[in-house]
């Protein structure tokens, strides 16, 4: 009965070593899982702003053009709208990132607090 019970004490500390070995495992995977993850998120976050910033510039440029091909102003509709495209570019980013808060809500007229304002 003794060697019996020498056998599950030896299998029992069996199991915890594994045990062990597994739930140590796991951590390593949920750390890089986690790393990860914020990685995509960085990778998310870069190609959101830069895609404003682009399609910004490209809608100035467009608008430049069409300006100056109907009102043919060429070059300064294309010069002037396209700067300002990359104006609204950088702001786009800046408050992508936190940088600049966005601006408050307009209120329509008669819509106050009561008091006028």
């Amino acid at each position: 009965m003794d060697n019996r019970e020498d056998g599950l004490e030896e299998r029992r500390k069996r199991l915890s070593a594994q045990l062990a070995d597994r739930k140590a495992g796991d951590a390593v995977e949920a750390k890089r899982e986690a790393q990860s993850e914020e990685s995509r998120k960085g990778m998310a976050l870069g190609f959101k702003i830069s895609s404003e910033f682009i399609s910004a510039v490209a809608v100035g440029a467009i608008l430049g053009y069409g300006l100056d091909y109907y009102a043919g102003t060429s070059p300064w509709g294309m010069i002037i709208l396209l700067l300002l495209g990359f104006c609204a570019g950088v702001l786009n980013v800046l408050r992508s990132v936190g940088k600049v808060a966005e601006p408050p809500p307009l209120r329509k007229k008669g819509s106050g607090d009561g008091a006028g304002h």
